[in-house]
């Protein structure tokens, strides 16, 4: 089965394009359609082949989430099933079947509201450097991977395409944002992250961190983008956890560390050749079972 890197419809208006996500307008004036392809980016590197399937993963995952996450907070899923999306959108239903969502418009709120549950990735390069994470102080002692007595919220810029999300400190946020609103996707933010981990915990996965984002629709603070995905959150297996290393994962670390061995750095966002990164047979097939595997646990 091919990868569907670039989605293809010509009828509809093309407003942007993700790392993932297509976005189009619809005839109806309050409605967008977001499109997930199999586009797959790491370090902020679109790879020039993509994943088999994975935009139909992601998107019967986020549903999942959205629908289990709800009475937390209001999201901005309308439907997901092609007949009920406006007319213009059905010629092309074999195409967009299961990976697109009918969604409210709604104001982006320019900031990555990332829970860290664990401390790994770019907070654990902090804390060796500062003890901090994001800023944040930390006792002496933590190892790799090891839980936080409570989860860290730790928020980022959210960076426009090509340009790349920079860690800020809780009082960066606040001022980047207003502190009253701040305060409300903070609290969100951790509400999600506790009831999911708690839901992926009964179902042998640990969520080592994730990343939410969050809009407003007349004022009301609504989760938006993805939720939950293998994206945009690192799960670990339960079985076999051990802190003081890193964690086999069902999410894209495969594809970091496979990157990294290849010699990616900063500055080769283009790739040694100037031509980008083109993933192996095997890390697409590798990459895939991975995000299979985080799928059919939470699911099952």
């Amino acid at each position: 089965m091919a990868a569907l890197i670039d989605s293809d419809l010509p009828q509809l208006k093309l407003i942007s394009k993700g790392k993932v996500r297509d976005i189009y307008a619809t005839s109806s004036p309050e409605h967008l359609l977001f499109v997930a392809s199999d586009r797959i980016s790491a370090y902020d590197v679109i790879l020039k082949n993509g994943i088999p399937d994975k935009g139909r993963i992601l998107t019967e995952l986020s549903l999942f989430w959205f629908e289990t996450l709800k009475n937390i907070i209001p999201n901005h899923v309308v439907t997901s099933r092609i007949e009920e999306m406006p007319e213009e959108v059905h010629q092309y239903a074999e195409q967009l079947g299961g990976r697109s969502i009918l969604v409210r418009k709604a104001e982006v709120i320019p900031l990555e509201a990332i829970v860290r549950g664990y401390i790994t990735g770019s907070a654990w390069s902090e804390y060796r450097r500062s003890r901090t994470v994001h800023g944040i102080p930390l006792p002496e002692g933590l190892r790799e991977s090891e839980k936080f007595p409570k989860p860290l919220f730790t928020p980022s810029t959210k960076a426009e395409q090509g340009a790349h999300d920079e860690n800020i400190s809780p009082e960066q946020a606040a001022a980047l944002v207003g502190k009253e609103l701040y305060d409300k996707i903070s609290a969100a933010a951790l509400q999600l992250y506790t009831t999911a981990a708690e839901l992926a915990a009964a179902r042998g996965l640990i969520i080592a961190d994730t990343k939410f984002e969050f809009g407003l629709i007349d004022g009301q603070l609504i989760l938006i983008d993805e939720a939950l995905t293998p994206d945009s959150s690192r799960y670990w297996p339960q079985e076999g956890y051990a802190p003081g290393r890193s964690q086999p994962s069902f999410d894209k670390q495969y594809l970091r560390d496979w990157l990294t061995s290849q010699g990616f750095r900063k500055g080769l966002e283009e790739g040694p050749d100037g031509k980008g990164w083109t993933m192996s047979d095997e890390v697409v097939q590798g990459t895939h079972e991975r995000y299979l595997s985080a799928r059919d646990k939470l699911l099952k």
